[in-house]
Formats: C-alpha cells, structure tokens, sequence
C-alpha cells in the first residue's frame, strides 16, 4: 500500500537566501520529517489567495496536518485583540480555516498543533486566552512541561500515561467549542488536546511533536489516513 499523502501548512513571510529577499513559503524542516519518520509522505500547503480551492486541494489528501504559528486575529472568535497578541497572519487564518472545514466535511483524518489547535477551537464556535506565561522557555527556546490525558478519549488511547512534551505557545483555548473533548491538560489546568468525538479523526494537540522524538500523534494521523 502507498505511503499516505499528508498536507501541511506552511507560514508566508519575507525571506532571504543567496542573493534573493522575497515572499517565501516557510516551515520547519522537523514538520515534513515528522510526517515522513511516521510512514506518511507530506506536501506543503503554502496560503492560497483563494480560500475556496481548499476543497480541491483536501480532496487529493489523505490527511492533512495545520502547523504552528503566528497567533489567530482575535476578530476570528469575536474579540479585541490584546496588547500581547501577534499581528495577524489573515492570508493564513483564511486559507486554514478553509482547509479545516473541508478536511471535516469530507471525513479526511486532521492533526492541528499549537496555532493548529487553537484554530480547530476557533473554527467550531471557540475562543482563545490570547496571553498565557509560562508555556515557552523564552523567545525561540522550546520549553517543557508534563501534559496529562483524559482517559476514554482518542488521545489517551494514543497515550495512556503523562508525558513530557515541547512546548512554545502564549495563548490556549479558553471557551472550548461544543462539539469538541478536551483530551489532555497540562499541570496548570491548560487544555492541551482536543478532539472531536467520533468516527473521524480529529486531534489538536497544544505542544510542539514535531520538535520531539515522539512520534504517537504523528503515528496515530497517518494510520488513520491509511485506513
């Protein structure tokens, strides 16, 4: 059986290599290799200009996974935006948005990290916390904490036992969206996974896997997206 074809976000943002500085399609190189050390294949999904190509571009997928990122404009979940939060990244809120809804209309298995999971939240009628200390080991350093399961959901079937994960994050799920479980939280009380309930496949995980060597939620996507 062929490896299963997994889509992942990308960020859009002026970069410069060799004698060029312009727009560029960027994801860390732990993402792809993630998905590839799993048993998937992965191809990139940079923002489209137009949203609603996302039907088409999920269709060809087996799975698709939304990265890590900048923060979600807090207009998304009808906020304010604070002090703290990022400037946005709309292009990118559109585009993934987009893919969420079709990846769950059309049953295809969806992982969500970090930004991901926040905007899984966001898409389904949630709100954010957008300022939270404590979740980072200071600017570009991953931090560390220990996440705990909830027994009897998708994730703690995937990981029964508490575990320490990477984490680099300074906002979270605040309102949970009805349709969704919280299925690990952190020491703090933070909600760290989210799922939805069913027969698909739909995780969000709050930490940072693809900057570990722990591959179970990577693992879990793709066997989904086999099946």
């Amino acid at each position: 059986m062929p490896e299963p074809l997994i889509g992942v976000t990308t960020y859009l943002e002026p970069a410069a290599w060799g004698v060029w500085s312009v727009p560029a399609a960027l994801l860390p190189a732990t993402y792809p290799a993630m998905v590839h050390r799993s048993g998937g294949l992965a191809v990139l999904l940079p923002p489209d200009p137009d949203p609603g190509a996302a039907r088409s571009v999920v269709a060809r997928l087996d799975g698709v996974v939304i990265a890590g990122g900048a923060d979600v404009e807090p207009v998304r979940y009808g906020a304010e935006p604070d002090a703290r939060t990022g400037p946005p990244a709309r292009d990118r809120d559109a585009w993934e948005l987009a893919l969420i809804d079709a990846a769950l209309d059309s049953g295809t298995p969806l992982l969500g990290i970090c930004r991901g999971m926040q905007l899984l939240n966001v898409a389904l009628g949630g709100t954010l916390v957008q300022h939270l200390d404590g979740h980072t080991g200071g600017p570009g350093v991953f931090g560390r904490h220990r996440v705990t399961p909830v027994p009897g959901t998708r994730y703690g079937s995937l990981a029964p036992e508490p575990v320490e994960v990477p984490t680099y994050h300074h906002q979270s799920v605040d309102r949970l969206a009805p349709p969704l479980t919280a299925s690990a939280h952190s020491d703090d009380g933070t909600v760290e996974a989210v799922e939805l309930p069913g027969t698909g496949w739909v995780l969000g995980v709050q930490w940072h896997p693809e900057a570990s060597d722990d591959l179970t939620v990577t693992r879990g996507l793709v066997e989904a997206a086999t099946g």
